[in-house]
């Protein structure tokens, strides 16, 4: 039986990092056309962050066939344009002299009762876990170009070619 030299990819559907990336898209376009001017830069640049989020899960997650490290990078990324979202609405907050909520803040709390499961940085975290994931399952079984010399030296007769 051959190896099969690319492997099943692209599930990134199924991934609840990606599913909370497009919740918080969705979540960010509706906010933005809500309450920043359409005219005002941080609007394009939240829902951006928001959309890179969401989109580079997926990319990456279709790269995998061929090259783990393009989808640890951009899982990555992923994550750091998240956490640019975090930090784009924490300015909204202060800019407008509004207060951000403490954990023990009754409003909060009836907030989070009220919303779906996730928590503020539950796309965050699942990235953090993925992307060690990722990074394990590269150190032990190495990506593409590993996959390929092996099944080229087994079809040769054995690696290095003689």
């Amino acid at each position: 039986m051959t190896e099969k030299l690319i492997p099943l990819h692209g599930g990134y559907r199924k991934l609840k990092s990606f599913q909370v990336a497009q919740l918080a898209y969705d979540v960010t376009v509706r906010f933005c056309d809500r309450y920043v001017d359409k005219r005002d830069r941080t609007h394009d640049q939240m829902v951006q962050a928001a959309r890179s989020g969401a989109q580079n899960i997926a990319e990456g997650s279709k790269a995998s066939a061929t090259s783990k490290k393009t989808e640890l990078k951009l899982t990555n990324v992923a994550r750091a344009s998240l956490e640019e979202l975090r930090l784009d609405y924490e300015d909204y907050l202060r800019q407008r002299r509004l207060k951000q909520w403490s954990g023990e803040d009754l409003r909060r709390d009836e907030l989070i009762a009220k919303r779906c499961t996730t928590a503020d940085a539950v796309a965050c975290r699942l990235l953090d876990r993925q992307i060690a994931s990722l990074a394990a399952a590269f150190v032990e079984n190495g990506g593409f170009t590993e996959r390929l010399y092996s099944v080229r030296a087994k079809r040769r007769g054995g690696w290095p070619p003689q």
